[in-house]
């Protein structure tokens, strides 16, 4: 026969896990948490009030605004350095539109690769000037039967020149020049060398 529980024994057990229950409910013990290493959490404390209030009480615009003026300009003054040098070296991203593509560096470089006649028309005007201011009569009508004659010469070597152009970029390129490419080329036969824009990027005599 199995031993007859005691009541006593019983209530007790059972009272007393009651009130140890109660006991941590009333006295929870400390958590503790670290901020260290938890997920999602700042790994710095957050500022005072006093540094957010100094934060915001600076000036957004430099208080130095002579300083901040000049930096700007020279940071501008490069920029454009930048723009030219890149232009004159016939860069295709700082070049305008009249100087891009593949068939008008072609013209640039056949040009610069050739000595024109229309390029020292202008020193021949100087020369010829001279003579106008001459007090004899016969050598102002040389001076300007010279003008007409280097103007005809050089108006001729243009007509070939854009005439044997025209030819290599059909062979070359497998199309017609665009449109006003004649004219580009002509104006910058009659150009002097050192006054050509994007500078001349062959010698003379290459071959292109």
């Amino acid at each position: 026969m199995s031993r007859a529980r005691r009541p006593g024994r019983t209530v007790s057990s059972v009272f007393g896990r009651k009130d140890s229950d109660a006991h941590k409910a009333s006295n929870p013990e400390p958590e503790t948490r670290s901020t260290q290493g938890a997920p999602g959490r700042k790994g710095h404390p957050t500022p005072k009030r006093k540094e957010q209030e100094a934060a915001r009480r600076r000036p957004l615009v430099p208080e130095d605004r002579k300083q901040a003026k000049k930096g700007a300009r020279d940071e501008a003054r490069q920029a454009r350095m930048k723009q030219r040098e890149a232009f004159n070296r016939g860069d295709e991203s700082a070049l305008p539109a009249r100087d891009r593509g593949p068939v008008k560096r072609y013209i640039r470089n056949a040009v610069d690769s050739r000595w024109n006649v229309g390029e020292f028309l202008l020193p021949l005007m100087l020369i010829v000037l001279l003579f106008t201011l001459m007090p004899t009569a016969g050598l102002q009508r040389l001076g300007l039967y010279f003008v007409w004659v280097i103007v005809l010469v050089g108006v001729v070597d243009s007509f070939l020149l854009w005439r044997r152009l025209k030819k290599q970029i059909r062979e070359r390129f497998h199309e017609d020049p665009p449109r006003r490419c004649a004219t580009y080329a002509i104006m910058r036969s009659f150009q002097m060398r050192m006054s050509r824009v994007p500078k001349p990027q062959v010698k003379r005599g290459a071959k292109i």
